[in-house]
């Protein structure tokens, strides 16, 4: 077996006002939804969102995933533009990624990083 894709699931409480923030925020497109489940994609990048509902389900805002871009800088700015917050503004890391985080609605972290500039 070879796998060619993957998807991170993260719970949340209001699957509309969480497409609102995916969508007209982050810049995502709707791929498929079935109920309380929507598939998002933004490039390759695949997200889905399932509604929290599920006994078994873990809590909303609990997850987190990490998008590896061509760059961030311009990126931070349109959604600061849209009132997005980030929890700090892109910088260069140690571990030689250049980053930010944004949390969704519930409290989900969404980071996007590139290789860092610095040697």
């Amino acid at each position: 077996m070879q796998a060619h894709a993957a998807a991170t699931v993260l719970m949340v409480t209001d699957l509309e006002r969480s497409l609102r923030f995916y969508l007209d925020g982050l810049g995502f497109e709707q791929e498929f939804r079935f109920g309380n489940y929507v598939g998002l994609k933004y490039g390759p990048v695949q997200i889905h969102l399932s509604q929290v509902g599920n006994p078994d389900a873990k809590p909303a805002g609990s997850g987190s995933v990490y998008l590896f871009c061509d760059e961030v800088d311009e990126y931070h700015r349109a959604l600061t533009a849209k009132g997005i917050a980030a929890e700090a503004p892109p910088r260069d890391y140690d571990y030689g990624m250049r980053d930010f985080c944004v949390l969704d609605p519930d409290g989900n972290r969404i980071g996007f990083g590139t290789e860092s500039k610095k040697g």
